[in-house]
C-alpha cells in the first residue's frame, strides 16, 4: 500500500465507528464504514427493480459501486431501513458480491478518494482479511453488557423503544456468529492494538488511540 491505512475492527457497539470517523477527521484521511457497502449494494438492486437474490444483478451492482455513489447512499435514510438490511443480508451471501466488495475496499485503502494521504476503514475483518498489511491496526471491544446498554441508549435516542435483555441476547448471538464463522471470523489481528472501551467514553477512547498513533508518527 502506498497510503497510510488505519484498520479498525471490533464487535457491534464497541465504539469503533465513532472512533474511526474522529481519527479520519483528525488526520485528514478518507473514511470507509465497510458495514454500509453491502447495504448500498442491496439498496441499488432494490431501486433497479431487481431481486437481491439475483446473483448476476447483485454482482453487477457491486462491481459498479463507486466511492462517490457510496457516500451519497450513506446519506439516504433508506440505507438503514429494515428493507435495506434485509437486502444487504441477501447480497452478502453471494460470493461474487463479496469478491467485488473486497476489491472495492482494498482499492479505497490503496488509493483514498479525494487525494487524501491515508484512509481509515472500520469493520470486522479489516486488519485480518481486507488490509492485512495496514499501517496501523486496532481492535476495539467492550463487554457485551456495556455494548448492549449503549445500543439501547442509541435506539431510544432515535425514539425506538428497546428492551435491554432482548438487545443483549441478540448481541451475544451476533458475537458468536461473527467469531465462529468459517470465512473471515471476527478476531484481532496479531499485531493489532487492543482497546477495551467498557469504562471509556468516546473522548477517552479517542485520546488513548491518538496518543498511540502519535507515538507511531502517523502522517497527516
Amino acid at each position: 500500500m502506498t497510503s497510510t491505512v488505519i484498520a479498525i475492527d471490533g464487535p457491534a457497539a464497541a465504539g469503533k465507528g465513532t472512533l474511526a470517523r474522529r481519527l479520519a477527521d483528525h488526520f485528514g484521511y478518507a473514511y470507509l464504514d465497510t458495514g454500509s457497502i453491502y447495504r448500498a449494494v442491496g439498496l441499488k438492486v432494490l431501486r433497479a427493480g431487481q431481486n437481491p437474490h439475483d446473483a448476476a444483478a447483485a454482482e453487477q451492482a457491486a462491481r459498479d459501486l463507486t466511492p462517490d455513489e457510496l457516500f451519497a447512499l450513506q446519506k439516504d435514510p433508506d440505507l438503514r431501513s429494515e428493507a435495506g438490511g434485509q437486502a444487504a443480508s441477501k447480497v452478502a451471501a453471494i460470493p461474487g458480491v463479496r469478491t467485488a466488495l473486497l476489491a472495492f475496499q482494498r482499492q479505497f485503502a490503496a488509493t483514498p478518494p479525494g487525494g487524501c494521504p491515508g484512509a481509515v476503514l472500520d469493520g470486522r475483518d479489516i486488519g485480518t482479511v481486507v488490509c492485512p498489511d495496514a499501517t496501523h491496526k486496532l481492535f476495539v471491544t467492550a463487554s457485551v453488557e456495556e455494548r448492549a446498554r449503549r445500543r439501547v441508549a442509541e435506539l431510544r435516542a432515535k425514539g425506538i423503544e428497546s428492551i435491554e435483555s432482548a438487545v443483549l441476547a441478540d448481541m451475544k448471538e451476533r458475537d458468536a456468529r461473527d467469531s465462529q464463522r468459517d470465512v473471515a471470523p471476527l478476531r484481532p489481528a496479531e499485531d493489532a492494538l487492543e482497546l477495551d472501551t467498557s469504562a471509556l467514553d468516546a473522548d477517552a477512547a479517542f485520546a488513548a488511540v491518538l496518543a498511540y498513533l502519535q507515538r507511531k508518527d502517523v502522517p497527516r
